[in-house]
């Protein structure tokens, strides 16, 4: 089982691209460290305050990779400097 999310997050904190780039690094290590998953910056790399955030897991159940993800979108709404706005999630 694959899955593929899209997140896109809202920055209030972020004044230039390299507070943005402060912000969501710590975001990306924790997560790829604690869940041992791909994320990376997809899209908006040349706005302050917004980001979208590509995932993916590869697990043997479908149970454990939608509990992968579920907990990727804790992480990411543990952060205060960031706003989850827009999650779309594919099963492949």
């Amino acid at each position: 089982m694959i899955m593929y999310a899209e997140v896109e997050c809202f920055l209030y904190e972020s004044n230039s691209l390299k507070q943005k780039r402060s912000i969501i690094k710590p975001v990306l290590t924790k997560c790829k460290k604690d869940f041992n998953i791909a994320i990376t910056e997809l899209d908006y790399h040349d706005l302050w305050r917004r980001i979208k955030f590509g995932i993916v897991t590869i697990s043997t159940e479908r149970a454990h990779a939608e509990q992968v993800l579920q907990g990727v979108m804790d992480v990411i709404d543990s952060y205060t400097q960031l706003e989850r706005t827009i999650t779309h999630i594919e099963r492949i």
